[in-house]
């Protein structure tokens, strides 16, 4: 089993950054790679970012390279998501996923997933 815990959401104009941090606990085996999702007002989930154990494997959308970029802390067990040059394209609630194989961006893959944390950028 694993759990997980997002923080670091909030509000900001467009142009800054923010960094969300993803918690991970329980088996390591089936956490290999986190994945971070999103989901705006009326819109599908999507997978923006990912990253296999130690930092590498890392993918991103299209949507966000260039401007987000992950990083892996393994003794916190926690994955950093640092968001740059933030439009307000950007606004929605963000979510971490676990999984012991890459299973890539499609959310219906996941079986592990943390609570969220709110993002909202203003023009």
């Amino acid at each position: 089993q694993v759990q997980l815990v997002e923080s670091g959401g909030g509000s900001v104009q467009a142009g800054g950054s923010l960094r969300l941090s993803c918690e991970a606990s329980g088996y390591t085996a089936d956490r290999n790679f986190i994945v971070w999702f999103r989901q705006g007002a009326g819109k599908e989930r999507e997978g923006i970012a990912s990253i296999g154990v130690g930092g590498g494997i890392t993918d991103y959308a299209d949507s966000v390279k260039g401007r987000f970029t992950l990083s892996r802390d393994g003794a916190k067990n926690t994955v950093y998501l640092q968001m740059d040059s933030l439009k307000p394209e950007d606004t929605a609630m963000y979510y971490c996923a676990a999984s012991p194989y890459y299973y890539g961006m499609n959310p219906s893959n996941y079986d592990y997933w943390g609570q969220g944390t709110q993002v909202t950028v203003s023009s």
